[in-house]
């Protein structure tokens, strides 16, 4: 534990030193540890402002941006006077005016597999403020070879997430997610918006989660996705485990070339352009879309797809279509085509209907007639909001 806190520093924090969990001893305890925040952003920004609020000692930023206008809706760390500045720089000015006792280190730069143990490496914790999966799957893998704790969130219009990573025996996002799904089929905020106030709330929980660490106090988010529903102002935690299948991670894959299929296919097509929009050459033709409610309906009418859930394990123990028939990983479709019958439809879906789209592409490349299968359109979350509101989204 470093010197004690300074006549300032107890005036400053007061409010906190009177909370017996946090006091003297847990206030030097922020003062001396450290937090790397990935993205300056919609996320980042609230998390920036309560970490250097709060005291924590050292806190770097990462983006490689600068400050647009349309960010100013819900990137509140930034203002008006500092659109086409560096969002670091801009970051920077704003919390060494609210807190010039802390350091705080910019890192005007993409995070990647080149520099990413540089950055990352030495910091107590690492939060993702980033917008893109490339990212979010770097820092996981990041973390877990270099043993850190991260705190994950996301969102997308109404809808924010949050949860705590690789904390001591605890789940990390591959366990959720093992694999990204392509990246021509995630729609970004740009393309499906995101309501202003939602980054504050999620990215508020975050800074919440940070401080706990820090400090060893309350529960962690480990092992539980807790989901936010701004229109329903709803919390839900969903439990998370270990994939006890998984390989631990011992190198960083070559998310570069991730982040450069995902810029080609975002030139390449409109923005938010469809699932039926892909090409499948090898599939002959092109399999059909249905949505929740039009799948329910015909279901109520006597259809009986074989429902196949190409998600995975974990994610079927969070939430599944009644009745689901198999559950086969998108990419082990191919492996294990025995399981899927050779005659009737079929009904495949997944999250949010990108993986179960790719997987329909492989099993009509693989022979099945592409006019049997049937790509669920926004997947299980579709379902729960369309069809039964039992189904937990996550």
């Amino acid at each position: 534990m470093g010197a004690e806190l300074s006549d300032s520093d107890k005036r400053r924090y007061a409010r906190h030193l009177i909370l017996p969990e946090v006091g003297l001893e847990g206030q030097a305890k922020l003062r001396d540890s450290s937090v790397c925040v990935i993205g300056a952003g919609g996320l980042g920004s609230p998390v920036l402002m309560y970490l250097a609020a709060a005291g924590v000692g050292r806190i770097g930023i990462v983006d490689d941006d600068e400050v647009d206008e349309s960010n100013l809706q819900r990137q509140v760390v930034h203002s008006s006077a500092q659109i086409g500045l560096s969002k670091v720089a801009s970051a920077q000015a704003r919390l060494e005016s609210l807190n010039p006792s802390i350091c705080i280190e910019p890192h005007i730069t993409r995070l990647s597999t080149e520099n990413a143990f540089d950055i990352i490496g030495g910091y107590d914790l690492v939060i993702d403020g980033s917008d893109n999966l490339p990212t979010r799957y770097l820092i996981n893998d990041a973390c877990e070879i270099l043993a850190i704790p991260w705190v994950y969130a996301s969102i997308y219009r109404f809808e924010g997430q949050v949860s705590l990573f690789n904390y001591r025996d605890g789940p990390n996002y591959r366990d959720l997610f093992p694999t990204p799904p392509p990246p021509e089929l995630v729609p970004s905020c740009a393309q499906g918006g995101v309501l202003g106030v939602l980054p504050g709330v999620i990215g508020s929980l975050q800074a919440n989660e940070a401080i706990k660490f820090l400090l060893g106090i309350g529960e962690p988010l480990s092992g539980i996705l807790l989901v936010y529903d701004a229109l329903e102002t709803r919390f839900r935690g969903l439990q998370i485990s270990r994939d006890p299948k998984r390989e631990k991670i011992t190198e960083l894959s070559d998310v570069e070339a991730f982040c450069a299929s995902a810029s080609a296919s975002t030139n390449a097509s409109p923005a938010g352009a469809q699932v039926d929009e892909l090409r499948a050459d090898e599939a002959g033709m092109m399999f059909h879309e249905v949505s929740a409610s039009e799948a329910a309906e015909r279901m109520s009418e006597g259809w009986a797809p074989f429902v196949l859930d190409v998600r995975t394990k974990v994610e079927a123990e969070l939430a599944t279509i009644a009745g689901a028939s198999a559950l086969i990983p998108h990419d082990a479709v191919e492996q294990e085509i025995e399981q899927i019958p050779t005659q009737g439809d079929i009904l495949v879906y997944c999250h949010r209907g990108g993986r179960s789209a790719m997987a329909a592409v492989m099993l009509a490349a693989a022979g099945i007639e592409a006019g049997r299968l049937y790509n669920l359109t926004g997947g299980i979350d579709a379902w729960s909001l369309e069809v039964d509101s039992n189904v937990p989204r996550y």
